[in-house]
């Protein structure tokens, strides 16, 4: 089994300042076939939720990138993996969405309400926790501490 990379997810962002989505993504490019330069310029827009708009967070868009590596076949003429990997992406999202209660940056940073609902750190290790979990599930070691709120 592989060690968890949940708290490299976090130092990422914290130690060496990728945004959000970065962070996720390239915690776990390499098992993908995705070089991690190749996820540092494609991720570089969603910071601040999305372009610094508040919308979708993004370590939640930094998953979704994963489960599309994951699960697309890449196929423009044989799309059968596209409901799955939709269907997979919903999943991930309404977990996060459960643990947090939105997916919307504004929302989980008290922009828009003026009550915090989760840190940009906690954001990204719930992410990277759903990935291993879900994504990688059996080949990483179980993530401890579990899910705290920050």
């Amino acid at each position: 089994m592989i060690k968890s990379r949940v708290q490299q997810a976090v130092d990422r962002r914290a130690k060496h300042g990728y945004n959000c989505a970065q962070a996720v993504a390239c915690t776990y490019c390499d098992l993908l076939g995705m070089d991690e330069p190749t996820a540092l310029r494609a991720l570089e827009a969603f910071a601040g939720g999305i372009a610094a708009s508040g919308a979708t967070c993004g370590a939640v868009c930094g998953l979704m990138v994963l489960t599309g590596l994951k699960n697309s076949s890449g196929n423009l003429t044989d799309r059968s993996s596209k409901g799955a990997t939709v269907q997979a992406g919903a999943k991930l999202l309404k977990q996060f969405e459960n643990w947090n209660g939105s997916s919307l940056c504004r929302e989980l940073k008290g922009i828009s309400t003026g009550r915090v609902l989760r840190s940009c750190s906690g954001c990204i290790a719930d992410c990277a926790r759903l990935a291993e979990e879900f994504l990688f599930a059996g080949q990483f070691e179980p993530y401890s501490p579990r899910h705290d709120k920050e």
